[in-house]
């Protein structure tokens, strides 16, 4: 593999713009910048997770995840490009289903918390759902691979199914909502 970055300090981006792939500049202000930021961050909470997550099942998923998100982030950085495909969506649709097909169903909704663990892959879920919106909001924009809208909406739902097939193949308790708590107050 060649050298990809020879030079990290460039100060190209001191005025307040960033260089795309193609060689164009943004504002760093920009939609598109800003889902690449999205984007970024969301992998980095991925890598927090998979630092602290042993369990295989979900250990292994997360890595794919970052790969993917990378790629996402490839494709951003060259407007027009495509990365994710069907076979992408497909892949985490299948891991979920396989990681929720053992589950009890749902009778309560979930607090995020009950461990360091799970409190984690309840925020990348929640920053999962935050980059879909900017997706959405450059989609609206200007254009966005659909299979990359259907990838990281699918995403979200992948990390909520993680968190608890991590909380029963680790006897960690979930923490339920109970709404009498909350009209008591």
């Amino acid at each position: 593999m060649a050298n990809r970055l020879t030079k990290i300090v460039t100060r190209t981006g001191d005025g307040g713009t960033t260089g795309l792939a193609d060689g164009s500049r943004l504002s760093k202000s920009d939609v598109r910048v800003h889902c690449l930021g999205e984007v970024d961050e969301l992998n980095a909470l991925i890598g927090l997770c998979i630092s602290q997550i042993g369990l295989d099942e979900v250990h292994h998923g997360l890595l794919a995840v970052q790969h993917d998100l990378f790629d996402l982030g490839a494709e951003l950085c060259q407007p027009g490009a495509t990365t994710l495909t069907v076979e992408h969506v497909s892949a985490i649709d299948q891991l979920a289903e396989q990681l929720n097909h053992d589950l009890p169903p749902l009778k309560e909704f979930i607090l995020p918390g009950g461990s360091v663990e799970l409190a984690q892959l309840h925020l990348a879920r929640t920053v999962s759902r935050r980059v879909e919106r900017w997706l959405v909001d450059l989609d609206r924009r200007e254009g966005v691979n659909p299979h990359s809208l259907a990838y990281i909406n699918r995403l979200s739902d992948l990390l909520f199914i993680m968190a608890r097939f991590f909380a029963q193949h680790t006897d960690t308790p979930e923490v339920y909502w109970k709404s009498e708590i909350s009209r008591s107050a």
